[in-house]
């Protein structure tokens, strides 16, 4: 069986941060994560998806945690076609216009876009270096439907980000319909991809189904929950949801059959609402077994295979 990490998508969710789960103590953002490696040898980074921290910022990341902690990255959001604030970019980056406005891609010049991704990948680097990145995650958003351009576009994508291991989500279920499903998973499979598998609400355009296949090392789960406001409430409402017992042990059986397929599995709670994810996240490592002290974790390469 793979080694199976289990973590959450954020450590500093002001969420989270209200919940209490961080003892009285633990009050500064320092602590805070040491805290959380001390519990989990894997966490999701969502912040660099909203925007680019500092280079000095996750060489501290890389600081505090043990040597075996991995960090999955979430892509800065204009890198996979999401409408991104203006006030999100660099000062020196942002366009002349309204500075609470949004771009795209097609909005910036080449020069700009280039640069956006030299300073993503430098922000990367003192997370990658210290051997304690473990994907790059590419969450593309639900109007990105299954074609050939989008498939070249998220090659794109995905090659700017090498020699790093990459991840990618989709949000439209176009992707693992019956007719696209052998051709989505052959797709990520020749392009060393992992696909990211899911269990989030059915019955939406951007709902997939919680199909567990091993495309590229590691593997990649991540619990969105099932709340029913996914079709139209805001992030706090359509992530709240609390995993009962008997869908927790469900899963844990379904990941414990999945890790045969591949040697490292990352599973990541997103249910983001309160304390709700560590502390489903903490019941679903003991129901696998997993070790929550990240120390005792086994160090896992650093880059794809097609590097």
């Amino acid at each position: 069986m793979s080694e199976i990490r289990v973590g959450t998508s954020s450590w500093a969710d002001r969420l989270l941060l209200a919940s209490k789960w961080y003892p009285r103590e633990v009050n500064t953002p320092a602590g805070r994560l040491a805290h959380y490696a001390s519990r989990f040898g894997l966490v999701e980074v969502d912040t660099t998806y909203y925007a680019l921290p500092t280079p000095e910022t996750t060489t501290a990341w890389a600081g505090r945690t043990p040597a075996t902690f991995t960090f999955d990255v979430k892509a800065f959001s204009l890198f996979t076609g999401h409408p991104t604030a203006v006030s999100a970019l660099p000062r020196d980056l942002r366009p002349v216009g309204d500075p609470n406005g949004r771009v795209r891609r097609r909005d910036l010049p080449e020069a700009t876009y280039d640069e956006l991704w030299v300073r993503f990948r430098t922000v990367l680097e003192p997370i990658a270096t210290t051997g304690k990145l473990g994907v790059v995650l590419l969450q593309f958003p639900p109007w990105l439907r299954y074609s050939e351009a989008a498939k070249r576009r998220i090659v794109e994508v995905a090659e700017r980000c090498r020699p790093y291991r990459v991840a990618v989500e989709f949000r439209h279920g176009s992707w693992l319909d019956p007719g696209n499903a052998r051709y989505t998973v052959g797709f990520l499979a020749r392009n060393d991809l992992s696909m990211v598998s899911v269990d989030m609400p059915q019955g939406h355009a951007s709902s997939v189904p919680p199909v567990l296949i091993a495309t590229a090392d590691p593997a990649v789960v991540r619990f969105h929950g099932h709340s029913p406001a996914w079709g139209g409430g805001d992030k706090q409402e359509k992530f709240r949801y609390a995993y009962a017992e008997g869908e927790l042990a469900r899963w844990a059986d379904r990941l414990r059959e999945f890790a045969r397929e591949t040697d490292e599995l990352h599973v990541l709670m997103n249910n983001c609402c309160g304390d709700q994810a560590p502390r489903d996240a903490a019941r679903l490592a003991e129901l696998l077994g997993a070790r929550p002290d990240s120390r005792y974790a086994k160090r896992r390469p650093l880059v794809s295979s097609r590097s």
